[in-house]
């Protein structure tokens, strides 16, 4: 099986390119049964894709644009996401198992009460997106990710990786974050640090940690003062 090392992470990969595993070509990812399996399916835009109580097994989505995404109690088992445009995507009490996405544009999205088991995030833009009550129960890595003013609120981010990723006024609340791995990255604008505790850095990062945390303080320097 496929998988990519960030740090200490290591990522199990989709299974697509297995000796005798074919894709079948299909126009929908919605079906009756509740499930999909075996499937390509892109190049399409959409006004909505909305899928509730819905098993997508083994398959690729390549080239989606959606204008509104939604994924309610779905379970996505082995599945590439190639160059997708998911806005306003809404990701509800959902499990993700063996997931990638790459190159895609996911701003401003709201993922709660969801796992994550050996998902990747590779080279996407995640501006503005709301993570809540997300759990890793598995490896999780972003890699050169774009999380600008991102939030995390009441995650269990336990041993994942964010590396080298823009982190320009991303938001960390309170959460479990033992083992996050944030070597590799800018910190200086961080917001929430003193959430992060136990998480993994380098040295070389103390001095942008401090300045995130003075920035949250508000502090003040004497020699800024005015004289009286």
């Amino acid at each position: 099986m496929d998988s990519i090392t960030l740090g200490r992470v290591t990522v199990a990969l989709p299974h697509l390119n297995e000796p005798g595993l074919y894709l079948s070509n299909v126009t929908t990812l919605d079906s009756a049964r509740g499930l999909v399996q075996d499937f390509q399916y892109g190049d399409t835009d959409l006004r909505d894709l909305d899928l509730a109580e819905t098993r997508l097994i083994t398959g690729r989505v390549t080239g989606l644009r959606a204008d509104r995404f939604q994924l309610d109690q779905v379970r996505l088992d082995s599945v590439e996401f190639d160059t997708c445009d998911l806005a306003a995507a809404r990701v509800t009490d959902s499990k993700l198992s063996r997931v990638v996405f790459r190159n895609c544009k996911i701003m401003g999205a709201t993922i709660t009460g969801t796992a994550l088991d050996n998902v990747l995030f590779d080279n996407c833009k995640l501006d503005y997106s709301a993570f809540e009550q997300v759990r890793a129960t598995g490896p999780v890595a972003f890699t050169k990710c774009v999380l600008t003013e991102a939030s995390f609120a009441s995650c269990d981010l336990t041993g994942s990786v964010l590396d080298t990723c823009t982190l320009r006024l991303t938001e960390f609340g309170r959460g479990k974050y033992q083992g996050l791995d944030l070597r590799g990255n800018d910190l200086t604008t961080l917001r929430g640090v003193a959430h992060l505790a136990k998480v993994v850095i380098d040295r070389t990062q103390l001095a942008e940690l401090a300045e995130a945390l003075i920035a949250e303080l508000d502090v003040t320097f004497a020699d800024t003062l005015d004289d009286r």
